[in-house]
């Protein structure tokens, strides 16, 4: 059974008194192994340790903590695998540890924590064992500009430890005190939280659903979290002004639960700075740094309004999702990466109206069988079409007439096994069918050749149409002669966008986002 966690705010309960119970042993080599089952609260874990441990902790707890020497039950030469021993051993390091616990209620001496593993599971361990850490790493750390991995379960017991109101530390031991990682978390600038799927270690502690908070990092530019359950972290608004690039995977089920967890305690809210029109209960601050954003492999089945808080991203995966359609992202003017790919998208129907200035747009692995939305995204630069449903080679029509598209990817698509589907695909672009580099291969001038003889085929087909059919190009001559095309003064002519005119591509964020 997963362990609860314990409470996430001011009304807290007692802390639980800690219990160890030898639960049984087996043999390894030549020497018996006892099994150890150590509960605080509802957290449970296992330790294992031969006798010869218990021996050296008892000698340590003597000298430094004058305990009972005959505390220990004696050891044993002749028979000490025997069963009657060991099951008689069990009972006995059983009561002895149950006695150390309960001479040492307040703060546990460290080579019992450590014997106990408390600085993995235990919250005072947890935390005592990371300061440490950090008083010894941490400038180091931080002078380095490295990227700091940290747990879940590590941030949920300093989070604990903060709320109990004790002191800094409790131990007496300066390289433990609270204040070492207070110190090197308002500092840090590269954050990583990695959980883990299923029970932590050896306990039944599932610290992927733990909460936490992330208020006491001030300085925050890049933030990675994985395997953690977005509702219950708190505190990462707090790095609005400073934080460039966050990624959150498989862990969230909104685009509110990451960008506006505050949200859920207003009925209606809005970005700080948009006009108010009418009562709004919240005016919530936009993520005013904030360029790429990774919400990749979650099970996020909409693009929600909360987009309006991130008006300055530039990088934006949502890959590997659960989205039906693409909407909402008509207020991210600055965005120019963007990643669909393996959702559910069928239909991209004024898909221009929604992503003007992209360059590099990933469609890869949904259920598009036309790509008539595309025809208009004068800006795109990379597009990947792979894994889809395209079977029509008038499909690539679409995007054909896209001035400064150079890199596409059709593979696994219906159309791809059309014989000659490179020279075919590539004759869509004209006299740009030089300048597209098709599923990552380079045209060669073999390609281009037959090209060319395509296009003329096409063109002596076209003819031959219209050589068939004089009557309808009689009619339709007549009806464009009786009616002159005067364009009125006001008017320019429409001039279609080219590639001197669009921004410049630029790549992607490799780390965040993947490959194109």
């Amino acid at each position: 059974m997963a362990a609860a966690a314990r409470s996430f705010g001011p009304e807290r309960e007692a802390e639980p008194a800690k219990e160890a119970r030898v639960v049984g042993s087996e043999l390894v080599d030549t020497y018996t192994v006892y099994i150890i089952q150590v509960t605080d609260g509802n957290h449970e874990w296992t330790v294992k340790h031969r006798y010869s441990d218990f021996h050296d902790l008892h000698e340590k707890l003597v000298a430094e903590r004058k305990i009972d020497k005959n505390l220990l039950p004696p050891k044993k030469i002749i028979g000490k695998n025997s069963r009657s021993l060991v099951e008689k051993r069990e009972k006995d390091l059983e009561v002895y540890l149950q006695k150390l616990l309960a001479a040492f209620p307040g703060v546990t001496p460290r080579v019992l924590a450590h014997f106990l593993h408390f600085h993995f599971y235990e919250i005072n361990g947890i935390t005592a064992a990371l300061a440490e850490e950090l008083f010894e790493k941490g400038e180091q750390l931080l002078g380095a500009g490295e990227v700091f991995a940290i747990g879940p379960l590590q941030l949920y017991a300093v989070t604990e430890q903060l709320q109990q109101g004790k002191p800094t530390c409790a131990s007496g031991d300066a390289k433990t005190d609270l204040g070492h990682i207070l110190d090197f978390t308002c500092r840090l600038k590269y954050l990583k939280v990695s959980g883990t799927e299923g029970p932590f270690g050896t306990s039944n502690i599932q610290e992927q659903f733990l909460p936490f908070d992330l208020s006491i990092f001030k300085s925050l530019h890049q933030v990675e979290i994985s395997h953690c359950d977005a509702k219950h972290i708190r505190g990462l608004v707090s790095s609005k002004p400073t934080l460039a690039t966050l990624s959150v995977r498989f862990s969230a089920t909104s685009m509110k639960e990451v960008l506006v967890p505050e949200a859920s305690e207003f009925d209606e809210w809005e970005p700080e700075g948009t006009a108010l029109e009418g009562p709004v209960t919240a005016v919530i601050p936009t993520w005013q740094a904030l360029t790429t954003l990774d919400l990749s492999h979650n099970s996020i089945s909409e693009i929600d309004e909360s987009v309006k808080l991130i008006p300055k991203i530039e990088f934006l995966d949502l890959s590997h999702n659960g989205l039906l359609v693409v909407d909402n992202l008509q207020p991210l003017y600055n965005l120019v990466h963007l990643d669909l790919s393996y959702n559910k998208l069928s239909s991209l129907e004024g898909l221009h109206t929604k992503l003007g200035n992209i360059k590099t747009l990933n469609l890869a692995g949904n259920l598009l069988e036309n790509l008539s939305g595309l025809h208009k995204l004068y800006s795109l630069v990379n597009l990947d079409l792979r894994d889809n449903r395209i079977e029509q080679m008038e499909e690539v029509r679409s995007i054909g007439s896209l001035p400064c598209l150079e890199h596409v990817f059709l593979l696994n698509n219906p159309l791809s096994i059309i014989p000659d589907y490179r020279t075919k695909v590539l004759a869509q672009f004209g006299e740009r069918a030089s300048e597209v580099c098709l599923d990552d291969t380079v045209t060669t001038e073999k390609e281009l050749d037959t090209v060319e003889v395509l296009k003329a085929i096409q063109k002596a087909k076209e003819v031959k149409s219209k050589l068939s059919n004089p009557e309808k190009k009689g009619g339709e001559d007549s009806r464009l002669s009786a009616v002159p095309c005067v364009r009125p003064s006001s008017s320019p002519p429409t001039v279609a966008p080219t590639s001197a005119s669009l921004p410049q591509p630029i790549l992607s964020n490799q780390g965040i986002l993947g490959d194109e």
